[in-house]
């Protein structure tokens, strides 16, 4: 019996190219696999070169861009299998291309919102890159509360102080109907604000808030799914401790997962923290944007995106505690 051939794995740089709150996409040739379809800029990194190298090079020849090698930064990185081969897209952003782009190579070329993005008009391994830019660095996370009025004049004075774009409203001491209540007050408060609102529990909590951006999960009630429990128009978040956990949840189609605790926290002493090595590990073998969780501060959004993930979720750092 022969050994199975490994199958060989393609590095390919990929850029977001970021101007004016908008992002740079080329549409690629008809006559190419995947032809029609929409794509970010770049190309294989050759043998010798480093991604950055690949990425400045890659822009130069397809756009005219020149792009500061140290203005680049990580945003994901995704494995995708195609039966024969295995690509690995290694996504990096900068904010400070100088020129104008064109096609140099006959390539449509356009700036388009990350909010117009369409999944339908990219190849499939781009999902998570989408997710990846239409999420914030920041997941704010809602704390302690001992009722619903508590919990509304502390939502409204955290938000007051630090606006935030995504709110996950976890409140597991409140009775159902009572999340209900805080939710039903919760989301004209937060769409004031500029901010979403993700209601955490089981799927139907989702389907009976309207209005809602979203549902964060649980491991306890991702762990009971088998298939995506809510339409594709609306973030499914999964609660992940683990590379087990994480790959259920990508197979659930979550659009990000938390992963934690990377540092000592008070909400689980009892738990060992993971450290950032072993969150840069993880979330290198994750095909999803993943926020750090766990200890963790806004201040840390930045070390967690150095280290391949979305950035950081937590309470503390803007939850009022009186």
């Amino acid at each position: 019996m022969t050994a199975a051939t490994p199958i060989r794995e393609i590095h390919v740089a990929v850029a977001v190219v970021i101007r004016d709150g908008k992002v740079l996409i080329a549409r690629r040739p008809d006559h190419v696999h995947q032809g029609g379809l929409l794509e970010f800029p770049g190309g294989k990194v050759e043998a010798g070169e480093s991604v950055q190298q690949a990425l400045v090079r890659e822009l130069a020849e397809e756009t005219g861009l020149t792009v500061p090698e140290t203005s680049l930064e990580p945003v994901i990185g995704i494995r995708h299998n195609y039966g024969d081969k295995q690509v690995f897209l290694d996504v990096w952003r900068t904010a400070e291309a100088q020129g104008t782009p064109e096609g140099r190579e006959g390539q449509p070329i356009e700036w388009l919102a990350p909010s117009s993005l369409d999944d339908d008009d990219f190849p499939a391994a781009n999902r998570p890159i989408i997710r990846a830019l239409r999420l914030p660095s920041v997941l704010a996370i809602t704390g302690p509360m001992a009722s619903v009025e508590q919990g509304v004049a502390r939502l409204v004075a955290g938000l007051k102080a630090k606006p935030q774009a995504l709110v996950l409203l976890r409140a597991p001491e409140l009775e159902p109907a009572d999340y209900r209540n805080l939710a039903q007050q919760a989301l004209p408060l937060c769409r004031q604000a500029g901010a979403g609102v993700l209601v955490h529990g089981a799927p139907e909590r989702f389907h009976d808030t309207p209005g809602a951006a979203g549902v964060h999960l649980p491991w306890r009630e991702a762990a009971t799914l088998q298939t995506r429990p809510i339409g594709s128009e609306a973030w499914l978040g999964v609660s992940c401790h683990n590379a087990e956990q994480i790959a259920h949840a990508q197979r659930l189609g979550a659009d990000y997962v938390t992963l934690g605790p990377v540092q000592p926290t008070a909400t689980h002493p009892g738990v060992d923290a993971m450290g950032w090595a072993a969150f840069q590990s993880l979330v290198a073998a994750a095909a999803v944007p993943v926020y750090g969780l766990g200890g963790l501060t806004d201040t840390d959004a930045g070390r967690a995106r150095r280290e391949g993930g979305q950035g950081v979720a937590g309470i503390r750092f803007w939850w009022p505690e009186h």
